[in-house]
């Protein structure tokens, strides 16, 4: 693992915040890229001031956006030609399609947010959105929150645990499991809101 790590480092180190702009588009695309790989040695680079917040930050929030971007306009291009054709062997029928695209004209702001900071899921919540034809800026504010949120948690624990790289692993799961939570907090205070405001 510290290898690995320590190849990351090498990797953004040498191509700087253009690096960073790329692995977090291909995170934030459909390749299987992990963002805490790219963001937690950001961190450490920081910490050793070899890079500095702001850049790095913004780097990642727009490379984050700009993968999110390519997945919401492939769902908007192929997304739902491919599902009226294929969707069967997967069981979405044209019935489950018009309420996907339902739930996110009334939902899409709060699944998006939340989207972007579950693991698994994130990569993967734009192509909802532009199934549903989510408006662009919604679409672009919250996602850009969302990575936002999620970015800086990875580069603080970066930068805080410095040196001790290899206690990354043990320090992530915890904050999985704080974020998930939190999540579950927003998401819960979100519909209870909702029904608050229909009951009005």
């Amino acid at each position: 693992m510290h290898e690995i790590v320590t190849a990351i480092v090498d990797t953004i180190s040498g191509f700087g915040y253009i690096g960073i702009f790329i692995m977090m588009f291909l995170e934030s695309s459909f390749f299987p890229f992990p963002s805490e790989v790219v963001m937690i040695p950001a961190g450490y680079l920081i910490f050793t001031e070899q890079m500095s917040w702001t850049p790095a930050l913004g780097a990642a929030i727009f490379g984050s956006l700009a993968g999110a971007l390519l997945n919401y306009y492939l769902a908007i291009s192929l997304g739902r030609k491919l599902l009226m054709r294929y969707g069967r062997y997967f069981f979405m029928t044209e019935q489950k399609m018009d309420k996907l695209e339902s739930f996110f004209k009334k939902h899409g702001a709060i699944s998006t947010f939340t989207g972007r900071l579950i693991p698994g899921l994130r990569q993967y919540i734009s192509f909802p959105a532009g199934l549903a034809r989510m408006k662009m800026v919604p679409f672009i504010v919250y996602t850009g929150a969302g990575a936002g949120v999620w970015v800086l948690i990875l580069t603080v624990l970066g930068f805080l645990i410095g040196e001790n790289q290899h206690l990354a692993k043990e320090y992530l799961h915890q904050i999985l499991l704080i974020t998930l939570f939190l999540v579950v907090l927003i998401i819960g205070f979100y519909i209870k809101r909702t029904r608050n405001e229909i009951d009005a």
